[in-house]
């Protein structure tokens, strides 16, 4: 059995819930032909890629306000139900096209699988975004369920969507590991009751992720190995 990783080695996991941008895929590059499609359409400037960085992980409808907000719209509201459909035309038509998966993604969570843990992928992104997602990168096998941003009433930093993904897999929140990039899936984490390490690579809303409250901050998947219920006992 591989060793889990050492800031794990007190806890007993049965499941682990996975984020999806930033943790898995690098999908900057979609959300900025995407976004650029849309203010194209709307005859709005255009906004740099590095500026839509800090924009992502609280949902497609928070990421398209920021937007907005940043191109100076004076009434964002008045705008937001033409802006959101052109946004969903422009991302659904290039889906996966700019997206990669990162280094050790595959390679850690079959790691974790083979060990036994069930896995699910739950992200702030609307589900008919994410599931063509992870079928166009070939990752849609390795788990179990998918919940997006619309499959509950809340999203993240919002306990209640790690909730349901926790009784979806029929595991204790003490004992499903939560895998994000950022404060928004640690909040999420601390108040639903389960463990929680971010890797260093993704989006933080423009803040030092180390500096957020997690078990750990690892450089890739493939340093996360934990040891399932099933085997420790």
């Amino acid at each position: 059995m591989l060793l889990p990783h050492p800031a794990l080695r007190s806890f007993n996991f049965d499941a682990a819930i996975v984020d999806l941008d930033g943790t898995m895929v690098d999908t900057l590059g979609d959300f900025s032909a995407a976004l650029g499609g849309m203010l194209a359409d709307l005859q709005l400037p255009a906004i740099a890629a590095a500026s839509i960085e800090t924009m992502v992980g609280k949902g497609s409808e928070h990421l398209i306000r920021s937007v907005l907000r940043h191109v100076e719209v004076a009434d964002i509201e008045a705008l937001f139900s033409q802006a959101w459909e052109r946004y969903q035309y422009h991302y659904l038509a290039i889906n996966g096209q700019h997206a990669t998966v990162y280094d050790g993604v595959r390679e850690g969570l079959q790691a974790l699988r083979s060990q036994g843990l069930r896995l699910a992928c739950l992200t702030n992104k609307p589900l008919s975004f994410a599931q063509p997602l992870l079928r166009a990168k070939g990752l849609d096998g390795l788990f179990e369920h998918v919940f997006g941003g619309d499959s509950f009433e809340r999203k993240k930093p919002d306990p209640l969507p790690l909730l349901k993904t926790c009784e979806a897999l029929g595991s204790a929140p003490a004992q499903t590991l939560m895998i994000g990039d950022s404060s928004n899936d640690a909040k999420a984490a601390r108040a639903a009751g389960c463990p929680v390490v971010l890797v260093s690579y993704g989006y933080n809303h423009g803040e030092p992720v180390r500096d957020v409250d997690a078990e750990a901050c690892i450089d890739s998947l493939q340093e996360l190995t934990v040891v399932p219920t099933a085997l420790s006992a």
